[in-house]
């Protein structure tokens, strides 16, 4: 029964209406929706770089300022300073006008290439950071590309009526994303409607390799499985399809795969247990 507006939604609720929807939830403008936003966001990440290399440029340029400024005024108070010591060495006889002269050249020359050291180790610094800023911004772009180049391929599978031109999409997206557990199971759907159960038996178990917990995989599995006879093997693995999700019991007791199960004891227990305990009774 549909729930009144305001009453709460409970998590049964929930379940009940996702097992009784009979099309897709999702529209071509929540897809389009997705790519806009896609979009946005690309533009967004290329105006923060821009944004961040004019500051740290201008965080350079402040840097460089101060440091020549700051080594300017050292340079001229060390001179007044040596100046009127020197002078007064002079006058009490302790070393000439040249010696002093000499002196405070090596002592500026000394502190004005500390500060240029200190100076570059800084803007290496700087310039390390930028690089990594730079080097996450391509990535992400990289990946905001690549997503929107999947999500345009599945598109196309989900058009196609030809199941060639389906497990050409999905090739092309495991090109892309090569552990896309979705691609592989999809595949195996479609390489079943070919009546090439052993190929999809192999997807499946690669799919489950890297998500052991995949229903779908699971669901194609037992499909391959009861299309070359191992009834018990397809009964199995139905059963681990059931528990990650109820919806699949539906589906098998519907699909074509399994037709040549339909009188199969375990089958029947699994898919239509209300009926063999009618039968029991």
């Amino acid at each position: 029964m549909a729930q009144e507006p305001g009453e709460n939604l409970t998590s049964e609720d929930v379940q009940q209406r996702i097992d009784t929807l009979e099309e897709p939830m999702y529209t071509p403008f929540v897809e389009l929706y997705l790519l806009e936003e896609s979009k946005a966001l690309r533009k967004e990440m290329m105006n923060t770089r821009a944004e961040l290399i004019e500051k740290v440029v201008d965080k350079e340029l402040s840097v460089a300022d101060k440091t020549m400024s700051y080594a300017t005024d050292t340079v001229t108070y060390f001179f007044y300073l040596i100046a009127g010591a020197t002078s007064i060495l002079v006058m009490v006889g302790w070393n000439s006008i040249r010696d002093m002269r000499n002196q405070l050249t090596t002592l500026a020359e000394k502190r004005v290439n500390e500060l240029v050291v200190e100076y570059e180790k800084r803007l290496e610094f700087i310039e390390d950071q930028l690089r990594q800023k730079s080097d996450i911004i391509h990535q992400n772009q990289a990946e905001i590309e690549r997503t929107n180049e999947v999500h345009s391929l599945w598109l196309k599978a989900s058009q196609e009526t030809s199941q060639q031109n389906k497990i050409a999409a999905y090739d092309a997206i495991l090109d892309l994303r090569p552990d896309d557990v979705e691609a592989l199971s999809y595949k195996a759907d479609a390489v079943l409607e070919m009546q090439e159960p052993l190929w999809a038996i192999s997807l499946c178990q690669r799919a489950l390799k890297l998500a052991p917990e995949n229903g779908h995989a699971h669901y194609q599995l037992a499909c391959a499985y009861a299309e070359i006879g191992r009834w018990d093997d397809a009964v199995a693995t139905l059963q681990k399809a059931i528990d990650i999700s109820e919806a699949y019991k539906d589906d098998a007791s519907v699909d074509p795969s399994f037709e040549q199960l339909r009188d199969h004891e375990s089958f029947k227990k699994l898919i239509f247990p209300e009926e063999e305990e009618q039968t029991d009774t």
